[in-house]
């Protein structure tokens, strides 16, 4: 499928900035207020409302990306949060139509161009330097990092891309991680077992030694999303900047920092050095003593970890006047940046297996972006019968987190679960459509994937992962054509109608 471009002419992205300003563009895509907001918990409690979405508690909606222009103890640096919570903004931000960005992101991977190092000078991450020798140096008065609810385990930095290399082999690695300010110059980082960073880090441990580490924050959304890539399709040592270079059709130029070896975004809105301490943990709330984390994707709030690895942080940089950016771990934000990575793997490995059958994948708000798959397949004949139920299983090979699969036709859209839990009404009939596979390692932050849950599961973090056959027999297809309505044009009618 080729994806066509849908940027407005003369407008490019190459930073958080000319992203902002092409949003501007629209009238239904960026809000700001000069209202003061206090990043205690209060910040995310009025974007709940208006745009996060997701798995968040309802009330919320999907909405405008939005920026707090005062915050509370903070004179010169402002918020933004939401900024990919919606799949239409996401696709406006990278030029091509919502339901292609799983195709484009597969073609970026194919296209990739490593990123590049570029002179310190005038460069914008580095506009302003704090080092951590400097008289008074704390993170805590510097950077605003928001709490999302009253009971978190303290301020987190939730849209930070975090880049380190491999001592051994220097190959580096770019991740979202969960950051929790835990002093004046220390971030706990928590993470999920078998992330490339953590490989990192446990290499640069086991040999005595620091992990130096970059934190960029507010950087071109086409980083964040190619920085949420995982394996296969990226494998340990794959720098997922060169997927971001793949879509934007130019390297994206990094940046020695001014006090550890290790390289940042140089056009983000603030960047954090700092060293992974080896041998030293810190529990997660050790400040609060809540027990929780912060909310993460599946819409429940995490639990706070007895003993998590910690940054020393030696510098933080940034732009004049910065801009923090930030998300709400449920919202749907999360959905786009693992969603719309997981539907490109996806696409990928089939297409690779089995040329044609497989026309798009969506992974839907409801699922996390992480849990749930929706394979769109054509069968061209008796041969696919059975065919279509071998691409769900590669679904599961491509994204190793994936829970749930539903498989529908050609003839139903699988961007309107609506449409979707109409197919699973009349295509599907649960005693013969229903395949499970018990006893698979999935994620840890699934609540149901515990043995409290059911006698079935043996560990925490195994779950049953199921297989939903929505799509119709072949040889039945005759028996479930859709109603033929007639083709006219609206804009006849209501000249300003849009679909």
């Amino acid at each position: 499928m080729s994806e066509k471009k849908t940027t407005p002419p003369g407008v490019e992205v190459y930073d958080l900035r000319s992203a902002i300003e092409l949003l501007k563009t629209y009238d239904d895509e960026y809000i700001e207020t000069n209202e003061p907001v206090d990043p205690a918990a209060e910040l995310s409690g009025v974007y709940r409302y208006v745009g996060a979405g997701g798995t968040v508690m309802r009330p919320t909606r999907t909405g405008p990306a939005m920026v707090f222009n005062k915050v509370k103890g903070y004179d010169d640096v402002r918020v933004l949060i939401g900024l990919l919570a919606s799949r239409q903004r996401v696709a406006r931000l990278l030029g091509a139509p919502k339901e292609d960005l799983g195709h484009l992101l597969r073609n970026s991977v194919k296209h990739a161009i490593p990123p590049v190092v570029i002179s310190n000078d005038n460069v914008p991450c580095q506009e302003v330097v704090h080092l951590a020798t400097d008289p008074g140096f704390d993170l805590r008065t510097l950077l605003p990092a928001p709490t999302n609810t009253p009971e978190d385990a303290g301020p987190y930095f939730t849209m930070g891309m975090c880049y380190a290399a491999d001592p051994e082999t220097g190959e580096h690695d770019v991740t979202i991680h969960r950051l929790c300010v835990q002093g004046k110059d220390e971030i706990s980082m928590y993470f999920v077992p078998g992330r490339h960073l953590d490989q990192f880090r446990i290499k640069a441990e086991e040999a005595g030694k620091a992990l130096p580490i970059t934190i960029s924050i507010g950087v071109d959304p086409a980083i964040e999303i190619g920085a949420c890539f995982e394996p296969p399709t990226t494998p340990l040592g794959y720098d997922e900047l060169a997927i971001a270079g793949g879509l934007r059709g130019r390297a994206v130029e990094l940046v020695k920092g001014v006090a550890v070896d290790a390289l940042g975004i140089a056009n983000a809105e603030i960047v954090i050095e700092g060293e992974l301490v080896p041998n030293y943990r810190v529990q997660e709330d050790q400040h609060t003593h809540t027990g929780k984390a912060m909310p993460e994707f599946p819409g429940y709030t995490g639990e706070a970890k007895a003993a998590v690895p910690v940054i020393k942080v030696k510098a933080i940089t940034h732009r004049k006047h910065p801009i923090l950016q930030t998300c709400i771990g449920p919202s749907d934000e999360h959905t786009n940046l693992a969603g719309i990575p997981t539907e490109a793997s996806i696409l990928d490995m089939v297409e690779r297996a089995m040329p044609g059958l497989v026309k798009n994948v969506h992974c839907p708000s409801p699922g996390t972006g992480k849990y749930v798959a929706v394979l769109q397949v054509g069968k061209r004949g008796p041969q696919d019968e059975g065919r279509h139920r071998q691409a769900a299983l590669l679904a599961f090979s491509a994204f190793s987190e994936l829970k749930h699969v539903f498989l529908v036709d050609d003839d139903v859209d699988i961007f309107d679960l609506s449409d979707v839990m109409w197919a699973m009404t009349t295509r599907y009939q649960g005693d013969v459509d229903t395949i499970f596979i018990p006893g698979v390692r999935c994620h840890p932050l699934d609540p149901s994937q515990d043995p409290a849950f059911s006698p079935s599961i043996a560990d925490h973090g195994i779950t049953c992962k199921t297989i939903y056959d929505c799509t119709v027999p072949y040889a039945l297809k005759h028996n479930f054509q859709r109603s033929q309505f007639l083709e006219v044009d609206v804009t006849r009618f209501i000249p300003d109608f849009k679909m």
